[in-house]
């Protein structure tokens, strides 16, 4: 992804859902707002590109990750209304999405709506659970493991574009 991709998508983007975040936005100044986020779901290119296909298609309109990475970053919580531009597994900027709802509840307490909405394999939550066990584990920037009462934040999108 070029800076000036990156840049093209947010300035159609913007205009097209008439978004214009508030000053204090974290993020690139671009002219007369600020560009979200940008990142892709998944830990390979393939998986970015079968997460993503799934925003595009209305089929995922949720995700999860640890608590405890983003601790261990230092990286804010998502709170509802921020937005972000979802890559593909080529960096290509593909999806604009605003964050709808947040919860943080032990990993043992994700239930099957948040399973479903997710929208990968099969939607249960039994799927659900095996994979992000395994990619909490072999994907966590912390040093803590994985325990099932693990805190996840569980965020539910919408997209805003393209539409």
């Amino acid at each position: 992804m070029t800076a000036e991709e990156l840049d093209a998508f947010w300035s159609v983007a913007r205009h097209q859902t008439r978004t214009n975040p508030v000053p204090g936005y974290l993020g690139t100044f671009s002219g007369e707002a600020l560009i979200p986020p940008a990142w892709a779901f998944g830990a390979t290119p393939e998986q970015a590109d079968e997460l993503v296909a799934l925003v595009l298609d209305g089929t995922k309109t949720a995700t999860a990750g640890a608590a405890w990475d983003y601790e261990h970053e230092d990286e804010r919580l998502p709170r509802v209304g921020d937005l972000a531009i979802v890559l593909d597994g080529a960096q290509h900027p593909r999806a604009l999405i605003e964050v709808m709802r947040v919860d943080v509840v032990p990993f043992d307490d994700v239930g099957a709506e948040h399973a479903h909405l997710e929208g990968e394999g099969d939607r249960s939550l039994e799927h659900w659970r095996e994979v992000h066990e395994r990619f909490f584990t072999e994907h966590a920037s912390h040093d803590r493991g994985f325990d099932p009462a693990m805190p996840v934040v569980l965020e539910r999108f919408r997209v805003l574009y393209p539409r």
